[in-house]
């Protein structure tokens, strides 16, 4: 069985928590601040456009204004300021989901939220900063999607920022869908999963295959349709189970 991180109550994995504080205690200026966070920018840009193994150092420092020394001095090294560029938003972005998802739970009435509801609050905060976000938003959510795709990065980097905020919204799912199967709850997930990584990545593919009447970067659009459309195939995957279940055949 996979060991679950622990999460606190911003959604933070606790190891990658620690890191940070470790990082924050650090006797740091204003300027020493400011330098700090242009790095990370830098970073996440230029990981963003090219990948991990194709930046230096020395061309982070040259983006950042700073001197290629200071990289080593506030995070250690390469590998370091990557992991610190995805702690910085996967922190922020994990206490908005739970936050989300804590306030659907208070204000649903005694059937609870449904399933729709659900993965809109998963789903919303990661679409609003998207389309709203800024430049920096659009390079880390690029990166997200980068990494996903790449084995070697994929399951290490989404099993530590991303893991424990994944199985709280799957806890929220299962007293919604009881005769869902635990294979079909997890093929739901990498489904949505799926969805979100493609419209990070912003393609343009659907722009063509639609001769324009849809555009990749029409983010409003896809929360318009997406949790919609995701919960609907979760819900037949358990009518689904249900009719096996009584021996019957579904044909739906």
């Amino acid at each position: 069985m996979r060991q679950q991180i622990a999460i606190d109550a911003r959604g933070e994995p606790a190891k990658s928590r620690a890191m940070a504080t470790r990082t924050r205690t650090r006797p740091q200026n204003r300027r020493g601040e400011k330098t700090r966070a242009a790095l990370l920018d830098a970073a996440e840009s230029l990981f963003a456009e090219t990948g991990f193994h194709a930046v230096t150092v020395r061309e982070i420092a040259r983006k950042a204004g700073a001197d290629p020394a200071l990289v080593t001095y506030y995070f250690g090294g390469k590998r370091e300021l990557f992991d610190e560029v995805l702690l910085r938003r996967a922190t922020e972005l994990n206490a908005i989901r739970l936050k989300e998802l804590e306030e659907l739970e208070a204000k649903a009435g005694p059937d609870g939220p449904t399933v729709e509801e659900i993965i809109n609050a998963f789903t919303h905060p990661l679409l609003d900063r998207t389309a709203n976000g800024g430049p920096g938003w659009k390079s880390y959510f690029a990166l997200i999607g980068q990494i996903t795709n790449t084995p070697e990065w994929g399951a290490a980097v989404m099993n530590k920022y991303f893991d424990p905020i994944v199985i709280r919204f799957l806890e929220a799912l299962r007293p919604k869908i009881p005769d869902c199967t635990e294979e079909d709850l997890f093929w739901s997930y990498h489904f949505l999963s799926g969805v979100l990584v493609l419209t990070f990545a912003q393609t343009g593919r659907i722009d063509v295959l639609s001769k324009g009447l849809c555009k990749s970067s029409d983010i409003a659009s896809v929360h318009e349709r997406m949790p919609g459309f995701i919960a609907a195939g979760i819900l037949y995957l358990q009518e689904r189970s249900r009719a096996q279940k009584n021996g019957g055949t579904d044909n739906t």
